[in-house]
């Protein structure tokens, strides 16, 4: 088998799951169950295998399953050809979360290299008519999955913007104050742009004559001072440090940009399009990072769409489960009922969850 895949799961006092063991093949799995079962905590534990704070954007402390408060834990299989690693995540109450791969520990960044992951959940799919933040952190998801080191610049970006916010608010004039942190701002500043464009035009590439019932989108990156160089960075940081010092925070750089989308076929913005369109160009986009990854690693990444199925039509739905299944991605999908992925048959894994007293448990279908 090609692929990179998890090969078990292991969950500890995550969320609404005391303890839960999933033992996978590679296949795509569907988690079924009624809402608040617990199986997007599944996924969530899943989508925590990569660096960041996983599909929902949770503190460490916010994953601990109530009413024992005792920490949490993640153990992951990681198999493909040539490789085998286990992930071990953990987090006790009060601190940050632990990352362990093969029982030494190891930084968050690390797993980008193990294991590339992409994903599309519910709160996603106001992505095209809400704020710029949004699209901002949903195009860097993509681009972190081309890139492992772009997380490094956002990081080191953010790290150094806020540093530099604080001298802003304190009103501070003297130009040497500013000017190394500036210098840091303007080095991954570019790193960032250049990242998000690779992403971009890898995302294109993708789209362009692939087999797929989804539509493609034409995406443009939109930035408010245009900059090639780091210098040009510095330039623009130094030039808006008047206004930055009377607003108290950064108004220029990669942190104000915005990503703009085109319905490639009917030439319409994708924030103007109906609630369907735009969902299934959300799915269009992140089938299209699949199989540009796969076209550059060799393997698929690991693919999490959440409550994806209920929202197509019957035709849509069997296309996704084909495109999934020609991409050789273990999918983890899920939906209430298992109706919904009955057009998978034994292509997947299927999982009932279930709740119990406020306990969830998963018992194969």
């Amino acid at each position: 088998m090609s692929k990179v895949f998890v090969s078990s799961l292991t969950l500890s006092h995550f969320r609404s799951h005391r303890r839960a063991r999933l033992d996978l093949d590679g296949r795509p799995v569907a988690l079924f169950g009624a809402n608040g079962a617990g199986k997007t905590n599944l996924m969530e534990a899943v989508s925590l295998l990569s660096p960041g704070r996983g599909l929902r954007r949770a503190a460490a402390d916010d994953i601990i399953r109530r009413p024992e408060a005792i920490g949490w834990k993640v153990t992951a299989g990681i198999e493909g050809p040539g490789v085998g690693h286990e992930i071990a995540l953990t987090a006790e109450p009060d601190q940050a979360r632990v990352t362990q791969i093969d029982g030494k520990t190891a930084p968050q960044l690390a797993l980008a290299r193990l294991l590339r992951i992409v994903w599309l959940v519910p709160s996603q799919d106001r992505l095209w008519m809400e704020g710029a933040e949004g699209r901002r952190r949903f195009l860097d998801r993509i681009t972190l999955s081309f890139l492992p080191d772009h997380a490094e610049a956002v990081l080191t970006y953010e790290k150094a913007m806020r540093e530099r916010n604080r001298l802003l608010k304190d009103d501070a004039r003297d130009p040497a104050w500013y000017r190394a942190l500036e210098a840091q701002m303007a080095e991954a500043g570019l790193r960032i742009v250049e990242g998000r464009e690779t992403a971009l035009q890898r995302i294109a590439s993708a789209q362009d004559g692939a087999a797929t019932a989804f539509p493609a989108a034409d995406l443009a990156l939109e930035v408010d001072t245009p900059c090639h160089t780091a210098a040009d960075f510095e330039a623009a940081f130094a030039e808006s440090r008047p206004r930055d010092i009377a607003a108290g925070r950064t108004l220029v750089g990669p942190h104000r940009a915005d990503m703009a989308a085109i319905y490639r076929d009917k030439g319409v913005a994708a924030k103007q399009c109906s609630t369907g369109e735009q969902k299934a160009l959300l799915i269009s986009l992140i089938l299209a990072n699949a199989r540009a990854l796969k076209a550059e690693t060799g393997t698929a990444p690991l693919v999490l769409l959440d409550e994806v199925a209920a929202h197509l039509d019957a035709d849509r739905r069997a296309a996704l489960f084909d495109e999934i299944s020609a991409l050789e991605a273990q999918a983890w999908m899920t939906g209430t009922g298992p109706e919904l992925f009955t057009d998978l048959g034994n292509r997947a894994q299927h999982f009932e969850v279930t709740d119990q007293h406020g306990e969830s448990h998963v018992g194969g279908a």
